[in-house]
């Protein structure tokens, strides 16, 4: 007699499964035998164990092992046998009450995958995003490059403001006691790059050298210095110097130093623009493709087997403590990260990756070799060897895989963009370029 799926609240389900106890001791004395011919026991020869012996020294793990694996066999002929697919591993719990003799039954609680009717994708509403590369935009990435090989030029008298480098002495105190990492002198920053803290640089600016400042400053509770954040220091600084930006012509040396051999300016102001709309292109995409994700998720009504989750976030977590130790923070390893603060998270990308996968299986969407081979020359061409860049990509699977999967997403993307309801929506280009 088949065992009898029960169906339980949503994706749950249970199963009753035995197995004979006779063919466990079957299976025991079977492998007793097989040890016996190679087990060494101090007094016996090989092959001359008593098997009473054996069977002391052995056969509780034996019997274990073999329980183990024909519950297993057997959960999986009914699993088999109804037809389900099983999200997760089930759990086991002994049957207590009706069991038949010289039998151990067993009950298996486990979930299932849900069944997906995919959406009418014709009725989602999708946006576009649209960021045009002009001329302005050229001459903006330009004037980007010319600050960053800016030469600082000591200015007398000059009030401090953004792009300026200033030197100067600082000493901070809390409740008038000064801390480590709080004193320096000759310090030099460039204002404007956020590398002090908003306050300090609000303070700054507008100063010239010669002059001192005295201010308060609130270190935010996520600071890194764990013995001021949440704090509030006092601190006194004295310019020293105001040194302003001389940006480089934009000549010859100009395009050598940004790597175009030959000083060709037009030549460089054509691989920019070339780098801009690869860099845009990329950009819009990402938005693009969240907008159809989340248009997708939005319509996906399936119930998510918990399992599955649970997965999802236990990798969020250790994705969590894996960056937290490469970032240097002690006992990351024993941090406590609740795993339920990823659940939201996890709840969508599980149903999400379900849904994908389904329409990919029904519509053919597929990664092509033709078009994964592509998408790594496209990403090589910014390289200065691009054929070894396709090379380090094609001859190991893992590395083609990665690829692979940004193909079908892509693929995934471009279907739903046929069939939906599309509005292209303009993205200025300092927003998408913002960083990521």
């Amino acid at each position: 007699m088949q065992p009898v799926v029960e169906t339980l609240a949503g994706l749950e389900r249970r199963v009753e499964i035995s197995v004979s106890m006779a063919d466990v001791e079957k299976a025991v004395q079977t492998e007793l035998k097989r040890i016996s011919r190679t087990a060494k026991v101090a007094g016996f020869r090989p092959g001359k164990v008593p098997m009473a012996m054996l069977e002391r020294t052995h056969g509780a793990g034996i019997r274990y092992d073999s329980i183990n694996s024909m519950v297993g066999q057997a959960f999986e002929q009914a699993i088999i046998t109804s037809g389900l697919r099983v999200a997760g591993a089930p759990k086991l719990a002994p049957k207590t009450e009706g069991q038949a003799e010289n039998d151990l039954s067993f009950v298996a609680t486990f979930e299932v995958y849900p069944t997906i009717t995919l959406p009418d994708l014709a009725a989602l509403k999708i946006k576009r995003a649209v960021t045009t590369v002009g001329e302005a935009e050229v001459q903006r990435t330009v004037d980007v490059l010319r600050k960053q090989r800016a030469q600082h030029k000591a200015a007398e008298g000059r009030a401090a403001q953004d792009d300026d480098q200033v030197k100067l002495d600082f000493a901070g105190t809390i409740d008038g006691v000064p801390f480590d990492g709080g004193k320096a002198d000759d310090f030099p920053f460039v204002l404007g790059q956020g590398r002090m803290l908003p306050e300090f640089a609000v303070a700054v600016r507008g100063m010239k050298a010669g002059e001192t400042k005295v201010f308060p400053l609130p270190f935010p509770a996520d600071y890194g210095g764990k013995d001021v954040a949440g704090k509030t220091a006092e601190f006194t600084i004295t310019v020293k110097e105001v040194a302003e930006p001389i940006l480089p012509e934009l000549d010859a040396e100009f395009a050598k130093a940004l790597g175009q051999p030959e000083g060709d300016v037009e030549k460089l102001l054509t691989d920019i623009r070339a780098n801009i709309e690869r860099e845009v292109k990329a950009r819009t995409m990402a938005r693009t493709k969240n907008s159809v994700m989340d248009a997708l998720v939005a319509v996906a009504t399936f119930d998510v087997p918990k399992a599955l989750i649970d997965s999802e976030c236990e990798a969020r977590v250790a994705a969590a403590r894996a960056e937290l130790t490469q970032r240097g923070v002690p006992n990351a390893d024993k941090m406590p990260i609740p795993a339920d603060a990823f659940a939201t998270e996890a709840e969508r990308r599980v149903k999400l990756g379900l849904l994908v996968s389904e329409l990919v299986q029904a519509e053919q969407l597929q990664a092509k070799p033709e078009q994964v081979r592509a998408r790594i020359e496209e990403f090589a061409s910014s390289y200065e060897k691009p054929a070894e860049v396709v090379s380090y990509y094609l001859s190991d699977r893992a590395r083609r895989s990665e690829v692979e999967g940004i193909v079908l997403e892509d693929n995934v993307v471009q279907h739903a963009l046929a069939k939906a309801q599309v509005e292209d929506e303009q993205v200025p280009f300092d927003q998408v370029m913002e960083t990521k």
